[in-house]
């Protein structure tokens, strides 16, 4: 074997490996130094050693409290909606039916819109004013309600915009699944008499489970870590009832200039996004092993 040979992997992989270097390790290394700080945003060369006493803060901060409760709450519903409503929608186009290619690309357009577009159609819908979800209410006989401005309709509001942002990139995976289950295992169970329910139990969900799972492991990351949305709908209000991790991060570094607090709140959301992946892999492995039973 030639030296160019023996060297191709590691010119593939080098490349790889200097981008994660660059753009993700060294941000990272430097976001966990500037969390042992007091760094502030207008002197950011500044910043004495504080050692642990941004975390020791944070932690008895009623307000961090409270966002992480906000963070959970928020990707739990973002994630089990989006992945009910993607694989009810992947279920309803997996058949073949006249007009199946359009439904699925009107089903796919939500993804496909960028997120500022999504945010100022609904900001539209849910307008006190005249917006389409009041005026929806008031044909029922029901008052109209401040989705955007009322505490307790905040993030019901925000996890509704993020799951129909979310759920056709779901749907189309699973439907990729689906379509990859056997055709003659189908017909074997319906020879046998097994009913349609009985098939998708028995049959399908088993075969699309690890899909399902690495979705939903790549949802709550994505969840945990979701700006754009929430800030352009509701900048983490009302009465922070929407101030998730994220947003709270911002508002430490951007609105209170403190980049060694925001970095600490960094690294705190950094620690439950990785236990959430070995919860998953802890799972995954323990479904694998009962599966292959």
């Amino acid at each position: 074997m030639s030296t160019r040979s023996r060297l191709a992997p590691y010119l593939f992989v080098g490349g790889a490996a200097v981008y994660l270097l660059v753009f993700t390790a060294t941000p990272l290394l430097r976001g966990v130094l500037l969390s042992f700080t007091d760094t502030k945003l207008l002197n950011p060369d500044g910043g004495e050693y504080v050692g642990l006493d941004n975390y020791r803060d944070l932690l008895v901060d009623d307000r961090f409290a409270s966002s992480v409760l906000t963070t959970i709450l928020y990707t739990a519903c973002t994630v089990a909606g989006s992945l009910l409503l993607g694989t009810v929608a992947a279920f309803a186009i997996n058949d073949g039916f006249r007009g199946r290619a359009v439904v699925r690309a009107i089903l796919t357009m939500p993804w496909a819109v960028p997120s500022i577009a999504v945010v100022l159609v609904f900001t539209w819908i849910f307008n006190v004013g005249d917006g389409v979800a009041n005026r929806g209410l008031a044909v029922l006989g029901i008052g109209e309600q401040g989705w955007l401005i009322d505490p307790d309709l905040g993030l019901l509001s925000v996890t509704a915009v993020s799951v129909w942002k979310v759920f056709p990139f779901i749907m189309l995976v699973v439907l990729a699944a689906l379509q990859s289950v056997p055709a003659e295992v189908r017909e074997s169970a319906r020879v046998d008499g097994a009913d349609r329910f009985t098939a998708v139990k028995e049959i399908v969900l088993p075969h699309i489970a690890p899909t399902l799972r690495i979705l939903a492991l790549l949802m709550t990351i994505w969840s945990l870590r979701r700006f754009e949305i929430i800030y352009l709908l509701t900048g983490g209000g009302p009465v922070d009832a929407t101030n998730t991790l994220v947003i709270n991060v911002y508002r430490e570094a951007f609105a209170n200039s403190d980049l060694g607090r925001a970095s600490a709140l960094g690294m705190l959301g950094l620690c439950l996004s990785l236990v959430v992946t070995v919860v998953y892999f802890v799972v995954d492995r323990r479904s694998a092993r009962r599966e292959a039973q």
